[in-house]
């Protein structure tokens, strides 16, 4: 995939608080290059075409789908893979709450999950339900999925007392 000629780019990235350089093709995605080029493969290649969200991670604060985003695109932006939410009050609430089942999707899920609290603290059930149309679970229902969200939700409004 990365060739060895005069047409690839060194460019740095800012991932998971980090700053890491990589030599890519300017036609590469940002999905390829974390996978491949950085070796982070919590980020899942799904359908291509951004239609499933088994590869969103975030862009300053955003959740992008990497499939669709130039790697180039992301010099200069905050970016944050499922590496990077390690122990996070969103994965912790994904395992109490079995919001999972082969968990392919999940790493893209709890990246959505994760940006929706951070944009909506004390979002209700019609924001949650919208958010979690931008990810396609072929496993199981969502109800696992909500209910880890607003126990995350409600954690946060109770240590705000």
């Amino acid at each position: 995939m990365y060739s060895s000629n005069s047409k690839n780019l060194n460019i740095s990235l800012s991932i998971n608080d980090e700053e890491r350089s990589v030599v890519v093709r300017p036609a590469n995605t940002l999905l390829s290059v974390i996978r491949e080029g950085l070796g982070l493969t919590g980020t899942k290649p799904g359908c291509y075409n951004g239609d499933c969200g088994a590869c969103t991670v975030d862009v300053d604060g955003v959740p992008i789908k990497s499939c669709l985003m130039l790697a180039v695109e992301g010099v200069g932006k905050k970016i944050t893979t499922i590496e990077g939410l390690r122990n996070t009050p969103v994965q912790k609430s994904f395992v109490e709450h079995f919001a999972f089942q082969c968990g392919y999707c999940t790493p893209g899920f709890i990246i959505n999950c994760n940006a929706l609290i951070q944009k909506h603290p004390n979002a209700k059930d019609e924001i949650i339900e919208e958010w979690l149309e931008s990810n396609i679970c072929r496993c199981t229902g969502y109800k696992e999925i909500e209910e880890a969200i607003k126990s995350v939700i409600t954690a946060k409004s109770e240590e705000q007392l």
